[in-house]
């Protein structure tokens, strides 16, 4: 069996990089090709096509809706291949509208679909220690699910394609909350003079803690200290483009939203301040600050 990877950025290539040493042969494509280099049992294409054409099974793992049309929908995309006896795997956090329309799409080419947002890190991608949230028809569930074994934790199949889409935006938006009033309730303790490494130690071991915090606390200090923005594994503009998903389904399902909305507003004001390329994790900093650093 051949896997193609389309999208080999932030999570692609630690996926890609897993599944090599597990056995899996790849072929590979990213509109930057360097990306796609040095990784061992792999070829790497000229485009999505040349790897569907090539490959049993096609990860696709693209940052938006913007990249996801390029790769299915442009010159040289996933569409343009004969997907006869092919399952693709969406893995893109995207809406369930979007999920639901590729499906239809990649079946108008004889192939099957599934979704399978991840929820994790670089990190955990590295290790095949990811959460897979899987939805499509079982068929294709069925077939894609060896693979998938070998890239998560914790596997769930949740049913019809757009159901994996909203539960990745449920996971997401509590993080995103999260790291919203994170920024708040540190300015709290702040006002009164208290330490600010001490600040972040208390409030990382209370009940309100999230388990990202103990790894994304370091480098949120080292921002408020020192300026240092460090390593990113959600960008700010990703998480405002979650944010927005999120909001758009609660619209559309009737569903509340203000927390979510408080939350988008407070991480679109940091993006427009210049912190879009930053961790989504520093928007309770940018909010404490009010300026750029």
């Amino acid at each position: 069996m051949t896997v193609g990877i389309v999208g080999l950025g932030n999570m692609g290539r630690p996926i890609a990089e897993h599944l090599s040493e597990v056995g899996e042969t790849l072929v590979l494509w990213n509109r930057t090709s360097s990306k796609a280099e040095g990784i061992p049992n792999s070829t790497i294409m000229k485009s999505p096509c040349a790897v569907a054409e090539s490959a049993d099974l096609v990860l696709s793992i693209l940052a938006d809706d913007r990249a996801l049309q390029a790769a299915y929908d442009g010159r040289g995309g996933i569409l343009e291949a004969n997907l006869t006896g092919k399952t693709v795997i969406e893995l893109c956090t995207t809406s369930p509208e979007t999920v639901i329309a590729l499906e239809q799409a990649v079946e108008a080419r004889g192939g099957l679909f599934l979704e399978c947002p991840v929820s994790g890190n670089v990190v955990p991608a590295r290790s095949g220690q990811l959460m897979g949230l899987a939805a499509g028809k079982q068929s294709a569930f069925d077939i894609a699910r060896p693979l998938l074994d070998k890239m998560t934790r914790r596997l769930e199949y949740l049913g019809p394609t757009g159901a994996g889409a909203a539960m990745k935006l449920a996971v997401n938006l509590p993080l995103m909350v999260y790291w919203s009033a994170l920024g708040e309730a540190a300015s709290l303790a702040l006002s009164k003079g208290i330490n600010p490494a001490l600040v972040f130690d208390i409030l990382t071991d209370s009940s309100g803690a999230i388990v990202p915090a103990q790894k994304r606390v370091p480098p949120i200090l080292k921002m408020m200290t020192e300026g240092d923005p460090g390593a990113v594994g959600l960008s700010m503009t990703n998480g405002v483009k979650d944010l927005k998903l999120m909001c758009d389904l609660a619209e559309k399902t009737g569903g509340p939203s203000g927390v979510v909305s408080a939350a988008l507003a407070m991480a679109q004001a940091a993006a427009d301040d210049g912190w879009a390329d930053y961790d989504c994790s520093l928007v309770g900093v940018h909010a404490q600050k009010g300026k750029k650093t």
